[in-house]
């Protein structure tokens, strides 16, 4: 919960709250919410369950092993364009709450990847895909949330809710292609589309492998082009002016060229 600064004090409410259930708790300083520099704002509580091995330790603060679940903003107050902050006429609360993590509790895993909804795409991509941990876990990650995005209707573009199944795509491509670039995403096996599209309540005629493939192929050929480009720069650190360049000339994603260009 908050714990109270210099220009708020702390949230004595959510403490008593939390002490009548009968839960721990640790004040911050960090447990305050806001959407940007101005705007709604307000104290925050959060509840963190403990995922290690034997009796919990530490603090949610102290020790990564404390995973949030769920979140409470009490949303008070405006911050103005000079800092100020002012009441709201209305307070009300923002709560969110991570699904997955809630399934992990439930089904007694460390994570969201000891689910059954992420264990079946652990391991057919593991064996199509020699990845570490880590990065098995991102292209699961990030291949099962496009699938669902493309199932609820969106699709792939440069700007607008489009730009983040590209960009979830490519970050998976950029992976795979990292230590063997004939890997393609049509190896995606249909079990995990349609498991996830059916888990969803999605249309199952959704078009996700022809959307994979387009995607696919685009990214291919920029990676192609930009390498070309690139090699023109290679033996030199890039300047924020060759990143506009290369961006605004060749369409070249500033991500993307961080990721090939070899400076010496």
């Amino acid at each position: 919960m908050f714990g109270g600064n210099g220009e708020v004090r702390p949230d004595t409410e959510s403490l008593r709250t939390w002490g009548e259930i009968g839960l721990p708790v640790e004040p911050s300083d960090e447990n305050w919410w806001s959407l940007g520099p101005t705007g709604p704002c307000g104290t925050d509580s959060e509840i963190h369950v403990w995922s290690g091995d034997g009796p919990p330790t530490g603090t949610p603060h102290s020790d990564p092993r404390w995973v949030e679940l769920w979140n409470h903003v009490e949303m008070r107050y405006r911050r103005l364009g000079d800092g100020r902050l002012e009441p709201l006429p209305r307070r009300v609360v923002d709560t969110g709450m991570g699904l997955d993590r809630l399934v992990a509790l439930v089904q007694g895993g460390r994570s969201v990847y000891d689910t059954d909804r992420f264990r079946p795409w652990r391991r057919l991509l593991g064996e199509r895909w020699q990845l570490d941990e880590q990065l098995l876990r991102m292209v699961c990650d990030h291949l099962r949330s496009t699938v669902v995005l493309l199932g609820d209707g969106v699709r792939p573009g440069n700007t607008g809710r489009g730009y983040v199944p590209r960009r979830l795509i490519r970050r998976v491509l950029t992976t795979l292609w990292r230590d063997d670039d004939s890997r393609s995403l049509s190896e995606l096996p249909d079990e995990l589309v349609t498991g996830t599209l059916r888990h969803f309540r999605l249309p199952l005629d959704t078009p996700v492998r022809q959307v994979l493939r387009d995607e696919q192929r685009r990214f291919g050929d920029l990676v192609r082009r930009g390498r070309r480009v690139l090699g023109r720069y290679r033996g030199r650190p890039l300047t924020d002016g060759d990143l506009h360049y290369l961006h605004d000339t060749h369409g070249l994603p500033g991500d993307l060229v961080r990721e090939l260009h070899v400076p010496g």
